[in-house]
This record gives C-alpha cells, sequence and structure tokens, in this order.
C-alpha cells in the first residue's frame, strides 16, 4: 500500500461533473493500484510519502505522438501539409533505435510533467519494454497510413502488440488511423474489420484543416465525420482528433455517436490549422479530452499549458469569458482522458485508479495558494516543472528519488537523437 500523507490541498473532479477541493488530507492506494482512503487517514505497513503538496488526478494527455521529441524545432513555420510533406520525408528515413530514442525522450517528459497515461500514435514493438520500465500508462499501437507503410505490415504489428500485452496493467492497443485523407477505402474497410474483431478504441486526426476537408470532399462526396460514419468507424469508441473544420450536422453525427472529441490548442495556433473547436456544442452533448499533440508541433508535453492554452483560445473564440472555465479545463485533462478509454480514472476517491499528480505548493508561481483559488491557479498559473511526485498505479513513479537519474537520461538520448539527425540533414 502508498500512504501520500497530509496533502495540502486535494483537487478533484467529482463524479457529478464538478470538481471539489479537499485540505489537509491523505490518500491510500491498495497494493493493486486502486484508491482505498481519502480523508484522515493512517495504517500500519504501508509505504509512506508525505505529500506535502497539491494533490490532482494524473494527467491524461489524450492525443500526441511520443517519438516526435526528435522533430522539436525543426520545421517550425509550415502549415500543416507543408509540415508533413517535410516530416513525412524524414520519417521514411528513421530506423527503428531512433523511433524508441524518441519515444524514451518523450516517456519521459510526459513523467516530469505529471502525466499518468498517454494516447499515442507513433509505433516501434520495443517499445512496450520501455512502458513497463517506466511505469505510465500508454494506449499504443502502429498508425495505418497509406503513403508511409503497408498496411499488411501495420496489422500484423498491431496481432503481434494485442497478444503481447494482453496481460499488462500499464500499455494497452489502440487502433490508430492517421486520417480519412491519408488511407484508402480498401484500408478503411479493413480498419472497421479490425476494430470489431480486436474490440479496439478508434483514434484518428479529422478535419484538421481546410484544405483537408476539401481533399475529402473531392473524394467521397462527404465531410470527413461522414466518412467515419459511411465506414462504420463512429461509435462510442472513436477518439476524434481536432476536429477544427466541422459542420453542424457532423457534431450531430459525433453526438449520436457519443464519440470522444479531444482538443489540441497549443499545436493547432503554431500550425495556422484556424477553423474553430466547437467546444461549447461538444461539452454539451459528448465527452471532451485534451491534448497535447507531438512535440514537433505542439513543442511540449506539458498538460498543465494545454489547460490555460484550451482556455484562453476558447474564449477569444467564442468572445466569452464563460465559454470554458478552468474546472471544465481540468476535467477534460483528467477525467474526460480516462474515459474516452475506458478507464476508471482520474478522480481522487475511493474504487478508482491510484494515478495523482503531486504539485509542490512552495513554488511562488503558484502562491498565495488557498483553498478558493487552488484549482484556478493549477490551470491558469502552474506548469509541468512544479510537479513533485507522479503516482501511477499506486507507485511513485516520480519523485526527487529519480528526477536527476530521468535528467541524465534525457540529456543522453538528446546527444544521441542530435548525432543521427546531423547524418540525416546533411545526407
Amino acid at each position: 500500500m502508498l500512504l501520500l500523507r497530509d496533502c495540502r490541498y486535494v483537487v478533484t473532479p467529482t463524479e457529478d461533473g464538478d470538481v471539489k477541493v479537499l485540505e489537509g488530507v491523505s490518500i491510500l492506494i491498495s497494493d493493486d493500484g486502486v484508491i482505498q482512503q481519502v480523508g484522515d487517514v493512517d495504517v500500519n505497513g504501508a509505504e509512506v510519502v508525505k505529500c506535502d503538496g497539491v494533490a490532482i488526478p494524473g494527467l491524461f494527455n489524450a492525443h500526441t505522438h511520443l517519438a516526435m521529441t526528435m522533430f522539436r524545432g525543426l520545421v517550425s513555420d509550415h502549415e500543416l501539409e507543408d509540415w508533413l510533406n517535410v516530416i513525412w520525408g524524414m520519417e521514411k528515413r528513421l530506423t527503428s533505435d531512433v523511433i524508441l530514442k524518441g519515444f524514451e525522450l518523450g516517456l519521459i517528459e510526459s513523467i516530469m510533467n505529471g502525466t499518468s497515461a498517454v494516447l499515442d500514435m507513433y509505433f516501434n514493438p520495443d517499445v512496450v519494454d520501455l512502458v513497463e520500465r517506466y511505469g505510465i500508462r500508454v494506449f499504443e499501437g502502429p498508425t495505418f497510413i497509406d503513403n508511409l507503410r503497408d498496411p499488411k505490415l501495420t496489422e500484423n504489428e498491431l496481432r503481434n502488440l494485442v497478444s503481447r500485452v494482453r496481460d499488462s496493467k500499464l500499455i494497452k492497443p489502440i487502433l490508430n488511423l492517421h486520417s480519412v485523407y491519408a488511407n484508402s477505402e480498401d484500408t478503411l474497410m479493413r480498419v472497421r474489420e479490425l476494430k470489431e474483431e480486436l474490440n479496439l478504441r478508434l483514434h484518428t486526426h479529422v478535419s484538421e484543416t481546410r484544405r483537408e476537408v476539401y481533399t475529402v470532399r473531392g473524394r467521397y462526396g462527404l465531410y470527413p465525420v461522414e466518412v467515419l460514419s459511411k465506414f462504420g468507424l463512429l461509435d462510442s469508441s472513436a477518439i476524434l482528433v481536432h476536429l477544427g473544420w466541422v459542420t453542424n450536422w457532423e457534431l450531430e453525427l459525433i453526438m449520436r455517436a457519443q464519440a470522444t472529441a479531444v482538443h489540441c490548442p497549443s499545436s493547432n495556433m503554431k500550425l495556422a490549422t484556424a477553423g474553430f473547436f466547437p467546444i461549447k456544442e461538444l461539452l454539451k452533448g459528448t465527452n471532451v479530452a485534451l491534448g497535447t499533440d507531438g512535440p514537433g508541433t505542439g513543442d511540449s508535453l506539458d498538460m498543465f499549458k494545454e489547460m490555460r492554452m484550451a482556455v484562453l483560445l476558447q474564449r477569444n473564440n467564442y468572445w466569452d469569458a464563460k465559454a470554458l472555465t478552468a474546472k471544465e479545463a481540468l476535467l477534460m485533462a483528467t477525467v474526460n482522458g480516462y474515459r474516452s478509454v475506458g478507464l476508471r480514472g482520474g478522480l481522487i476517491a475511493p474504487g478508482y485508479l491510484g494515478d495523482v499528480t503531486v504539485l509542490d505548493v512552495k513554488d511562488p508561481r503558484i502562491n498565495p495558494l488557498n483553498k478558493l483559488n487552488v484549482a484556478n491557479n493549477i490551470v491558469y498559473s502552474s506548469n509541468g516543472g512544479m510537479v513533485k511526485y507522479l503516482v501511477v498505479n499506486g507507485k511513485v513513479v516520480y519523485g526527487s528519488h529519480n528526477r536527476e537519474e530521468l535528467i541524465e537520461r534525457a540529456l543522453v538520448i538528446s546527444r544521441e537523437l542530435n548525432e543521427y539527425l546531423r547524418g540525416m540533414l546533411n545526407g
């Protein structure tokens, strides 16, 4: 058992969709990784960690490409399609070892930023061992993208992954479809068959740019969400990322299906995708989660930054200071992410997964801190550098005991990636 003793504050979503603040409580997590008690708790035989901070549910990054840490800052002033043309050319030259190094660097960054679970769209079979070693939750799978990979190879890798991680608590398979526009009708039909056969959730980019919408309409005479619906890919297990260029009737389809919508504000703004993620409409009718996108476009894997960006962008878009609140952003970054993959997590309450992020209350950037402002300060004033501990599945995977080790490993990986990239870019 693990006891997080004497948390200054516990800030947690509630089952009815609100956020509550508890003061001066402890959190007891059982050996099987589930929260047992929250309150005045003291038990014999538990591993005790002095919390002395702000505890929130572990953050869930509902869309990223972890291995793209290697592309951070390389292609920074392009719109999406131009960016993809450059990146796809580079990706064709990547070795499996380099992909693994990029993934590991992204894993370390996520952990140090307080992220307990990641929905990733990239793949190397060896990431399974890394995930188990570092100890956070990752939803992973090879990506169906016809212009880069043979879909038969992708299917074989997916089947192998499903078999390999069957008993893992940390890494779970996901069906990654890059997009409607980057795949053929045959691939879309095969993805639907695999989704049903393997009982997997679908994770896909949708309506990120206006050009994408034009491309899809030219091919099918339908909008992207309509195409997903036509091919039987739109249901409550679908996770739809971006949705910046959707019609009202597509929103109706999404809400009728109860699919999850994922907002990635920083990446969308950097890539000048324009459009409009319709947060107010989506929050009224379906589950909405939050993602950083890959470090190649979003630059950072800091979900605290992403919460703040989401609120600011949406208020600006709607001309409405209540378009998205700090509490709603916290829900998107925690419980809604867990909900997207069917996990009972994202709340600090008995019966929920023992995934907890603890922030340092001594950091001046979050102070003065009190029960009235702590939830707002988490969203508007915090960043991943304030994370003191990360607990996943009842185990402390980040804290003072391994901080320097993780930093040193990240620097070693970075040097190796730089050496490879220099050779590739100069060659």
